[in-house]
């Protein structure tokens, strides 16, 4: 059984080992994050961010920095001015949502034109859209170990605040809870959290990586805590599956060329989350 999921060479190698950790530590705080992202109402503004994400990648490509820096940079300012322009009601933090994402977009779609035309460099679109883990360089570890502790540190201070905030905006003020600066505080940790999954699974599929396991969790449990680590186990578990699966897949039949890894690790979330719906039927069925 050992040798049948891995396949071998697996613990051996390096780039094996960085997409495990990097993997593993983006997948953690999409989690955590994720589970506030799903209870507050705001999957539209983490999939903005997720789209921003891709400006910023392929603007720092340009100045050959990291995209990870692109990728955070980008988020934080859009949440930044989402925050800004946009009021309490839903109505006008979606419009708000809109015209950052929309603005972005267009940007990017210039960026990554100038990174096809005017560099040697091959695949920098797919990788930036959809990742490459196997290629991920040991270099931004540290910075990934930074921003995933900066992101859980502000779920971990702002717990109560921000999930009163999310169960009750209106009493969370009475209560002396500084609602829009939570708020703008929970914009910043999905971010960071976007940026990380950016990294892994690419810009475009990241919001998956934030929003499914937390919506998996919240399908098995209402409780907050138990949802939110049930949210952590469930992306760090989907995401190393992910990769065992993208290593093995280089033996696999008829070319042996292997398929990315964030296509499984999207494919075990969507699975889950159909499953937890059925559970759920059958439970309330069965009650």
């Amino acid at each position: 059984m050992f040798r049948v999921l891995f396949a071998p060479g697996f613990f051996a190698s390096s780039p094996v080992h960085v997409a495990l950790a990097v993997g593993g530590i983006a997948a953690l705080v999409s989690g955590v994050v994720g589970t506030f992202t799903v209870l507050r109402g705001q999957s539209y503004s983490g999939h903005a961010l997720a789209d921003l994400a891709v400006t910023g990648g392929s603007a720092t490509f340009l100045a050959s920095i990291s995209p990870l820096w692109g990728f955070a940079g980008t988020g934080v300012i859009a949440a930044g001015i989402m925050d800004m322009i946009g009021i309490r009601r839903p109505r006008g933090r979606d419009l708000a949502t809109g015209i950052v994402r929309g603005a972005g977009l267009g940007l990017a779609a210039l960026f990554l034109y100038w990174d096809t035309t005017s560099t040697s460099t091959t695949g920098i679109t797919v990788t930036i859209l959809f990742g490459s883990m196997f290629t991920i360089s040991t270099s931004i570890v540290p910075l990934v170990v930074g921003f995933g502790v900066s992101a859980l540190a502000i779920v971990v201070i702002l717990y109560r605040p921000l999930l009163l905030s999310s169960v009750s905006p209106d009493a969370a003020a009475v209560r002396g809870v500084r609602v829009r600066l939570t708020g703008l505080a929970c914009l910043m940790a999905i971010a960071l959290a976007v940026s990380l999954a950016a990294v892994t699974v690419g810009a475009i599929l990241s919001t998956a990586l934030l929003v499914g396991p937390a919506a998996i969790a919240l399908r098995v449990t209402n409780a907050p805590g138990r949802a939110t680590v049930a949210a952590a186990v469930i992306a760090v578990a989907t995401t190393w599956l992910g990769v065992v699966l993208a290593y093995d897949s280089f033996t696999w039949p008829p070319g042996h060329d292997g398929w990315p890894v964030s296509f499984f690790i999207v494919a075990l979330i969507f699975v889950g989350f159909i499953g937890a719906q059925l559970a759920g039927r059958t439970r309330r069925v069965e009650g």
